[in-house]
């Protein structure tokens, strides 16, 4: 696909998309990479335009140069997002209790503590980066070792052989302490994501490095 028509795809497909508002973002296409530039209102749309992006065919790669500005002349201030932070941490029954520590500077929120689960982890993110006045999250809450190596990467492997999403063979899994390297290729960007899921799922792991390429 040349460039110029993956990128009217990605606006295309921006601008369909109801939950966001396009009429800042910018697009730029290279090679099968994508650069999103531009402004929108709250995090979450930031995150929902990378999604997107990620569903359209043809695209290999994202360059994710977005900035959130929040609408109006309020700025939710920096005590008040972790109030609300602390308190949808709190809330939340996948985030283990007392687990995980909130500091927010400038409505940068930065999540710290450590957990046994990789879901866990994601869980944090999720419930406070849709509050209003978070410009973005930073997750540093460390996984807690629990199982061997060797184990970690028989689990995953027996999950991505389960899993209809993606043809498996062509995935090579490699464990170092709690390092999941995933290298081979696949079709789609969807099916690539499956793998990384296939992943993070096993306990125990802290970083997953994705080599995967996609290609026909």
């Amino acid at each position: 696909m040349k460039d110029k028509d993956l990128r009217q795809d990605v606006v295309d497909e921006l601008e369909f998309e109801p939950s966001i508002d396009a009429a800042d973002i910018g697009v730029a296409v290279e090679d099968g990479t994508v650069t999103l530039t531009g402004h929108v209102p709250s995090y979450a749309q930031k995150r929902m335009a990378e999604n997107i992006v990620k569903r359209v065919k043809g695209v290999r790669a994202i360059a994710q140069e977005i900035e959130v500005r929040p609408v109006g002349s309020h700025i939710t201030a920096d005590d008040e997002i972790a109030h609300r932070a602390a308190n949808s941490l709190r809330w939340n029954s996948s985030v283990p209790k007392d687990a995980v520590q909130v500091k927010v500077e400038k409505g940068l929120v930065t999540l710290s503590g450590k957990v046994k689960w990789y879901f866990e982890k994601l869980a944090a993110e999720k419930a406070v980066r849709d509050l209003t006045g978070v410009k973005s999250v930073s997750n540093l809450i460390q996984i807690a070792p629990s199982v061997s190596p060797t184990d970690v990467r028989q689990r995953i492997e027996n999950a991505l052989r389960r899993d209809a999403e993606l043809e498996a063979r062509g995935i090579n899994v490699k464990v170092d302490d709690r390092k999941v390297t995933l290298d081979g290729k696949v079709r789609t960007w969807s099916e690539r994501d499956a793998a990384e899921r296939a992943a993070w799922a096993a306990p125990g792991v802290t970083s997953v490095v994705d080599h995967i390429s996609i290609g026909a």
